[in-house]
Formats: C-alpha cells, structure tokens, sequence
C-alpha cells in the first residue's frame, strides 16, 4: 500500500467504506417496505402468517439497521478528515443537504423504531402500523437527501463560485437537480430489488431442506412478486437514467461502452465484450453489435455517441473498470426478470415451492441484488472521474494533505475494524435467517394444552370434594 500515491490510498478507502456501507441502508429501505406491507395485510386479513413474518424479519431489520447507522457514521468523518478541501469548496451544499437528511429522516426513524420493535403489545394494532409506515417513510427521506446531494455532484446546479468556494444560489435546483430524479428510482428499485432476492433467497433455502411451512412459502411468494414487479421497472428507469447520463456526462457513457472514436456516417456500434485499453486508446477483442448502440442510447438507427478520444485524456474516465461494472450490474439485472419470469411460469404450474431446479436458481440469485448495486454504485463514481464535482472540482484538488503513511495505516485498520465487527453483525444476521420463521400460533396452543390438564385437577378435586360433603349430608 506504500507503493500508492496518497490519493489513492484516500479513494480506496472512501471506496471500502461506501461499499460496505451502501449495503446496509439498501436492505433496511427494502426491509422496512416490506414489514410495513407484511402488517398491513396481517390488519386486513388477520391471518397470522403475516403476524409471524413480521416479528421474524423485523428482527433482521433491527441488526441490519444498526449496522448502517454505525458504518454511515464513519463516512461523515471521513468529509473532514481525508476530504477537507471538497467540504471547504462544497460544504455549503452537501451540509445542508446531509443536515436534512438527519433532521428529517434519521429522527423520524429513531422515534419510531422504538415502537415498531418493542411496541406490538403495548400498543394498538393502528397505531403500532402507524409507527412502521414513520419507519418506512423515514428510511424514503433519507434515501432522499443522499441521493440529492450524491446526484448534485453528478450534476450541479443552482449554485455560484465565490471566492473559491460554492455558494448556493437556488436550493430547489440543488435538491432537485437534473440526475436526481432518475438516480432516486434507480437506487430505490435496487433496493427493493436487492431485499426481494434476499427475502426469496432464504425461503428457497428452507424450502430446500425441507422446511415448508406456510410462513416461508408466503414469504417466497411475497418476495417472487416484487421481483416480477420492480425488475422490468427497472429496466424501463435505467434506460431513462441513460439518456439523461448521455446528455450531461457524455464521458461516462463512452467509457461504460468502451467508444474510441467515430466514423463519419456510421451508427454506433454497441460492444457487448471487449477488453478497453486506456493507454493504446482502443478495445481489444471487441465483439459488436451494429447500430444498436446509437438504438439503446440515443432511439436511432443513424445518430451517434461522443467517443473518449473526443475528450482530452485527463477528463477521461477509467473505462476498463466502468465497461464491466456496468456489464455486470446489466447481465444480472436480465438475470433477475428471467428468474421473476421463470417463478411465474412455474406459479401457474402449481411448482413455484416444489421445483427444486427454481428454488436452486433463486438461492444462487440471493446476494444479486446487492452485487449489482455495488457493480452500479461503482460504475456512477468511477465514471464520475476525475470530477469530485463534475466540471467544476477535481478529484485531485479535494483530497486532505495526508501521506501515504498515515493512509495506509488507516485502511489497513478500517479493514481490521470493519470485517470483525461487521463480520459478527452479518453473521448473525444470517444465523437468524437460518433459524427460519415460527408460529406464534403452536406455542401458544402448546402452552394451553399442558395447562389444561393442570387447570383440570383442581376442578376435579372440588367436584370430588362437592360430591363428598353431599353424601355426609
């Protein structure tokens, strides 16, 4: 790690820790949805199945969402501490903005989160759902504002310079600016998708030994609808996410289709694999597609893309990360809408819980969502460089004036902190999952059943003694 520049050192620590971070709050907003439509329908239904799926995975929710208060945490730090230059040129905005976020968001999920897990027989049924939908809605805001302030980066606006440093200017163009509004779908359907898989990836794993019980069929068939839903939604917004990146970070989508040059009169090609070489200005061993490019990216047969050698090679982005990142956050989400598509087939069949082949297909699926996301994530950041915010703040220009020393020890201690204690919170947080959901139902009932007849034997004994003074009489 000596060997690396400083700079270097400080993007991949941001890198390990936004990584590690982002997967946290991405499963909390889809856990969160999905507990508040889980006590919903046990309200309209009063079947306790529902019931019982809540307290199993608001469980998970609880570990889950600890753990993303404490990573986030870490990474406001890291603003001051190896990003002091970009919170001295932009902290006028992303403050604020992060500041909303907290007000906002972080308080209305705390002051309910307390009744939502330890509220279900201290409080009525409606107000108990009230406090889970607060908890749900708080987790939206606060994709919200990170969304706002991360996509204000992408694409700023609404501001001045003044004396080197930005000053707001117009707070709803800040808020909503031009990538926001796609960025904000996108990361919320990633979201809902990557719980899906996870939700379906843990009833297909009980299914597949044997645990079929009526609480893991609802919660595969809960999560296999979601999948159908949001995935071709998804599609439908990446798209759109496309055009609106091709119109203001030209650069990005040349170095995410690995696009050197173009040839006068042709469309562009799309490359579906290839090898980018960002020193000889080419990709290797490409495999094309004509005119599909120009279709996907811009809806003709005959309009063209900017390629990377239209920009001067310190605007560039790293291409040979972006091409397969993108590539794989793409080849994964064709694979979600095929396994959505392939449950339903099978749905109507009567074998979505019984075809192991499926359940097999949606266990391998389980952690998709999440590498995806991750895979995206990657994608709009590298592609971002070498902009901390685009066209007006390099990368190089924010960075704190800290030596590789100091940098690598603190990876190198980030990374011992971080598997050891996040390790311990994914674990178990998986040997939960593993224990499965119950019947609050059986207990009960089993419970009663030993006290019956210990509630008999005094009844008896009276009736004994009843008939007993009856004869003396």
């Amino acid at each position: 790690m000596l060997s690396l520049q400083a700079l270097d050192l400080a993007r991949i620590q941001f890198a390990f820790t936004v990584s590690f971070h982002i997967i946290f709050p991405a499963i909390t907003i889809g856990l969160a949805a999905f507990l508040a439509v889980l006590e919903g329908c046990w309200l309209k239904t009063n079947n306790a199945v529902y019931r019982d799926l809540y307290h199993f995975w608001s469980k998970i929710f609880a570990v889950n969402f600890g753990m993303g208060v404490v990573s986030g945490l870490v990474m406001a730090y890291e603003f001051g501490t190896n990003w002091a230059r970009f919170s001295d040129y932009a902290g006028s905005v992303t403050g604020p903005l992060l500041t909303y976020e907290v007000l906002s968001a972080f308080f209305l999920e705390a002051g309910f989160l307390g009744v939502m897990l330890f509220g279900w027989e201290r409080v009525g049924r409606r107000l108990h759902y009230f406090a889970t939908l607060m908890v749900a809605i708080g987790t939206t805001i606060s994709m919200f504002w990170i969304l706002s302030s991360n996509s204000w980066m992408q694409t700023p606006q609404g501001i001045a310079v003044v004396d080197g440093r930005i000053v707001p200017m117009d707070w709803f163009k800040i808020v909503f600016n031009p990538s926001f509004p796609y960025r904000l779908a996108h990361m919320a359907l990633a979201a809902f998708l990557s719980t899906a898989f996870f939700v379906a990836a843990s009833a297909a794993w009980h299914l597949l030994r044997g645990r079929d019980s009526a609480q893991v069929r609802t919660m595969l068939s809960l999560a296999m609808w979601g999948i159908l839903i949001a995935a071709p939604i998804q599609a439908v917004v990446g798209d759109a996410h496309g055009l609106n990146t091709l119109k203001y970070q030209p650069a990005k989508i040349a170095a995410i289709e690995g696009h050197w040059e173009n040839r006068p009169g042709e469309a562009t090609p799309l490359i579906l694999f290839g090898l980018p070489d960002m020193q000889g200005e080419r990709t290797r061993y490409s495999l094309e597609v004509p005119y599909l490019g120009s279709l996907i990216l811009t809806h003709s047969l005959t309009q063209q893309i900017p390629a990377l050698k239209s920009f001067a090679k310190e605007d560039r982005p790293n291409s040979t990360v972006v091409f397969w990142t993108f590539r794989t956050m793409g080849g994964l989400g064709m694979l979600m809408l095929f396994t959505g598509v392939l449950a339903l087939l099978l749905r109507r069949n009567g074998l979505l819980y019984t075809n192991k082949g499926l359940l097999r297909l949606i266990l391998l699926m389980g952690p998709s969502g999440l590498i995806a996301l991750l895979a995206g994530w990657i994608t709009t950041e590298v592609g971002r460089q070498p902009w901390v915010v685009y066209g007006m703040l390099r990368t190089t220009q924010a960075a704190s004036l800290h030596s590789a020393a100091e940098l690598s020890f603190t990876l190198a201690l980030f990374v011992l902190i971080y598997f050891s204690v996040f390790g311990v919170g994914i674990g178990y947080m998986m040997r939960l999952v593993r224990k499965g959901p119950v019947s609050h139902e059986a207990p009960a009932q089993q419970h009663g059943a030993e006290l019956q007849p210990q509630l008999q034997q005094p009844a008896l004994a009276a009736r004994a003694s009843t008939r007993t003074l009856s004869h003396t009489l």
